[in-house]
């Protein structure tokens, strides 16, 4: 372990949790971050949409222009960043203690070194846009229901995410 590697520490279930959403993003990804993806495919999603938006909403030539040169890379590079963030997280699939009767108290450090600080911030990031658009989140003042657990999980990532761009402030 390198000395300027982020410590995050995540108890088990919650890294399993934040694997298994990773995960889920990473496939959703898988089929528009392919050189030959439909790009229209990816347009009818509107969380593919969020994640790259469109700069020219005036001038559909210039969007359709900027959106074919670089949506690809952009996805693929999301892509990137999320099978990273797994990569990191698979230490806590090692089995923990398996007499312990609480599962979320047994903790982990996970090593977040060099340039996957990034990686986790712009993947947290994304999945974020992701559960924020299918909750029908568009800005800071959109409500919350108290009882939708969904929004419970948004919040969650928001406090991972804070963690790591504090910790990434700090290290530069």
């Amino acid at each position: 372990m390198t000395e300027n590697a982020l410590i995050l520490t995540i108890s088990r279930l919650e890294a399993q949790q934040l694997a298994d959403l990773v995960a889920q993003f990473s496939e959703l990804l898988e089929p528009h971050a392919v050189a030959d993806a439909d790009a229209s495919d990816a347009s009818r999603d509107p969380a593919l949409a969020r994640l790259a938006p469109n700069p020219y909403p005036d001038d559909a030539d210039a969007a359709a222009e900027f959106h074919d040169a670089t949506r690809h890379d952009l996805l693929e590079r999301r892509q990137h960043d999320a099978l990273r963030v797994l990569a990191d997280l698979a230490p806590s699939f090692a089995s923990g203690n398996p007499d312990d009767p609480d599962p979320a108290a047994d903790t982990i450090d996970l090593a977040i070194e060099g340039d996957a600080g990034w990686a986790w911030m712009r993947t947290l990031t994304a999945i974020r846009l992701v559960i924020a658009t299918r909750l029908g989140i568009s800005g800071a003042d959109d409500d919350h229901d108290p009882d939708d657990d969904r929004f419970a999980v948004y919040d969650w990532i928001g406090y991972r995410l804070d963690g790591i761009v504090r910790a990434l402030e700090t290290s530069d």
